[in-house]
């Protein structure tokens, strides 16, 4: 779908999948799963804390960059 630029009068794209596309799975179902892994972080070793993190900073990055129309 794209909508008309009033500068140019070429059509511009408009943010999102295109109509038709299959959808993907919740972008938000790994998340709670992530944060979950943090709970009791004070029972982990140091070293383990860096796997934690990266695990919660990957299903952030990937709903964040799942939403449409932003």
């Amino acid at each position: 779908m794209q909508q008309q630029s009033p500068f140019s009068g070429a059509p511009r794209p408009v943010p999102g999948p295109p109509p038709g596309a299959p959808q993907q799975a919740d972008p938000r179902a790994g998340i709670d799963e992530a944060m979950a892994g943090l709970e009791n972080l004070d029972r982990v070793p140091l070293a383990g804390h860096v796997d934690r993190f990266e695990a919660v900073h990957t299903e952030l990055t990937f709903a964040l960059s799942s939403i449409d129309k932003v």
